[in-house]
């Protein structure tokens, strides 16, 4: 059960408990300052205007060179998965 909970997935893309952690949580913390810039830009259009979309573009980014064997852009393809389901 707990390799199964904790170690599977990280060992499915090679990393330990410790970098899946580090990885995933950056991800998610980049995530929700994206989505926190997007509200505010949404209410005060003149703040935030670029924040959200340059975040999300570094890490579709880095999500592709993650996965370097598809094809670009790795969205079109009907392989495509992310490597990190959070």
């Amino acid at each position: 059960m707990i390799d199964r909970l904790f170690l599977k997935h990280p060992r499915e893309v090679n990393e330990s408990y410790g970098e899946h952690f580090h990885v995933a949580t950056r991800f998610g913390f980049l995530m929700v300052g994206a989505g926190l810039a997007a509200i505010v830009h949404g209410l005060i259009p003149a703040f935030f205007t670029r924040t959200g979309s340059r975040i999300v573009k570094r890490l579709y980014g880095e999500m592709c060179q993650r996965q370097p064997d598809l094809p670009e852009p790795a969205y079109l393809s009907p392989h495509w998965q992310p490597e990190y389901e959070i």
